[in-house]
């Protein structure tokens, strides 16, 4: 039974289900995030370039699915503004938008995404995402929203602007189509988004977009605006989704299979990153591979029923939570009551300006836009602003997938740099004490005659042994150096080549005449140490675990047992285990 559960974590909260304390805020949050959901399903479908249903589509038996395998409880999945501009843009590419092509290649696009998932989340690869670092992340995210919101801007003027993925060529074709406004379409729309951003500012938890979809639909009846030029849902498909497995080319998949990889990562790193937020604030663990799992198997049941692909949303979960969602429960009773609505009341939806749901669209993601993220990190570190901002501008001119490529590119090469390049320090004495810090950062720090010690802050490896080398060859330019102290504090791993490299750092001491002694090696580091043969090679009497000793005996070899020896603590007549060679410490 436990392994059961491992695999369809819904059994857990059914099991212990208390109705009078959860039921009620399933119940509500349920029913809050279907109202929101439902014309936010239909704006995403329209910015994925599908029609309205296929949103709703998409909300039902993925939800449904979700809501057994995932292990969030508050997390609400359905369809994304991220994860449509994504579609739109991978299957734009191969078909045109609103066609029957376009349709299948986007229900097929659903089926890799959750394959490609699932596969992650039984090989238990969650940690892939590791590799979109936040800047990227952030950057990509900021730039998506800019291409997004500007892309419904062909709805929200009533105009003919081609579809596009890059920001010049959005601007350039807006400010063509700018004589062709329909004034009715945009005077609807600007009114919905003025009413979205007051009830957002004024009463974040009132659905304003079903107000907005309402009044808008009711507007557009009641005057007729329709046949003034306002472009309208029109004939919405009753019923729900039978399942089916749609026909596709082959040959397809191979073009699609990019677009498939990154919504993957995007998606579960959207996902994610909420999850564990709303996991925290109440107080359970989510599994990141068992989400994978989840979402694969959402998007497949997605693939069968019609829809597109689906991840967990910013928004939605934080009005799910907001309205007291305790379990997975609530995501079911958005499916049910999603599920009526497409049975019982798609005709209502025959009037919907085009422009209230590029409304809704627009005013959801613009929030995204981070500029003080940007403003925060060139505080903070100004390599990963520089990471945000590549990102961010590669997405805007290039591509959406080439932004995300660009991003996660750079930050590896920016850790790859950062770890051949690592820091290091030289270390002096505190006055009248025995502590060693970087004399570069403390001018009372004093530099011992005849003694370098010398810190090196990352692990030792082949990508950056000569450059340790040549860091030590710096330090004993000046001629006058007799013994070298390594304050190993600060290396965690040590590979074969880097244990080479300091048998050979070691034989070029000994011929300058200099002693080399080690101190605060970590357990795993003096293994390797000891396997490769360097602890033989240079005596174990010159491994200390305290710096303080290992500088006293530097002095020592340095020749300083008189004047310098003052200048250091005396060594007590029986130092502790800690402090004497490990030669003596079992």
């Amino acid at each position: 039974m436990k392994t059961l559960t491992k695999w369809v974590p819904a059994l857990g909260w059914m099991r212990g289900y208390d109705a009078r304390r959860d039921l009620a805020g399933d119940v509500s949050a349920g029913l809050t995030v279907a109202v929101m959901l439902i014309p936010q399903g239909m704006a995403y479908a329209m910015l994925a370039g599908l029609p309205p249903v296929i949103g709703l589509y998409a909300s039902v038996v993925p939800l449904l699915v979700y809501a057994l395998l995932g292990t969030s409880r508050q997390l609400a999945v359905g369809p994304v503004a991220m994860v449509s501009l994504l579609v739109a843009t991978g299957v734009g590419a191969l078909a045109e938008a609103g066609s029957s092509e376009y349709v299948l290649l986007a229900v097929v696009l659903a089926g890799m995404v959750g394959v490609l998932q699932l596969a992650m989340g039984v090989f238990r690869l969650g940690k892939l995402v590791t590799f979109l670092s936040h800047p990227v992340i952030s950057g990509f995210t900021s730039a998506a929203a800019i291409i997004i919101g500007l892309s419904q801007l062909k709805h929200l003027l009533g105009a003919s602007i081609p579809r596009s993925a890059h920001l010049h060529e959005l601007l350039l074709s807006a400010s063509r189509a700018l004589p062709d406004t329909s004034l009715p379409t945009l005077a609807i729309g600007a009114v919905a988004v003025v009413i979205l951003l007051a009830l957002k500012k004024r009463a974040p938890r009132f659905p304003g977009a079903l107000t907005v979809v309402v009044l808008g639909t009711l507007v557009t009846w009641g005057f007729g605006l329709h046949e003034a030029g306002v472009a309208i849902v029109g004939d919405v498909p009753a019923g729900l989704p039978t399942p089916s497995v749609p026909g596709f080319d082959l040959a397809k998949l191979s073009a699609l299979l990019p677009t498939a990889l990154v919504i993957s990562l995007v998606g579960f790193m959207e996902s994610i990153s909420v999850a564990k937020a709303f996991a925290r604030k109440n107080r359970y663990e989510v599994d990141a591979n068992q989400e994978l799992v989840g979402l694969g198997l959402a998007n497949v049941a997605g693939f069968f029923f019609g829809g597109y692909p689906v991840t967990g949303g910013f928004s939605r979960t934080a009005v799910n939570g907001q309205a007291g969602a305790r379990t997975g429960l609530a995501s079911a009773i958005t499916a049910v009551v999603i599920g009526v609505s497409l049975l019982f009341f798609t005709p209502l939806f025959h009037f919907l300006p085009n422009a209230v749901l590029a409304a809704i669209v627009m005013t959801a993601v613009f929030g995204l836009v981070d500029w003080k993220e940007a403003k925060h990190l060139w505080h903070v570190k100004r390599p990963d602003a520089v990471l945000l901002g590549l990102t961010f501008v590669v997405t805007l001119f290039v591509g959406i997938e080439e932004g995300i490529a660009a991003g996660v590119v750079t930050s590896l090469a920016f850790f790859v740099h950062r770890s051949t390049r690592p820091h290091h320090a030289v270390l002096g004495r505190l006055p009248g004490t025995t502590l060693y810090r970087n004399v570069r950062r403390f001018d009372e720090a004093e530099e011992l005659e005849g003694v370098k010690i010398w810190r090196f802050d990352a692990s030792f490896y082949f990508a950056n042994a000569d450059y340790f080398r040549d860091q030590v060859d710096r330090l004993l330019l000046d001629g006058e150096t007799r013994a070298l102290v390594l304050d190993a504090s600060g290396i965690n791993d040590l590979d074969a080549s880097a244990e080479s490299m300091l048998q050979d750092i070691h034989t070029r001491l000994q011929g300058a005449g200099i002693a080399l002694f080690v101190a605060n090696a970590k357990g795993p580091v003096r293994d390797v140490m000891a396997r490769g043969g360097f602890t033989e090679k240079l005596g174990e009497a010159q491994f200390f675990l305290d710096l303080h000793r290992a500088v006293e005996r530097a002095l020592e070899a340095a020749g300083e047992r008189s004047d310098e020896r003052s200048e250091v603590s005396p060594a007590p007549a029986r130092p502790p285990a800690s402090a004497r060679p490990l030669a003596t410490v079992s």
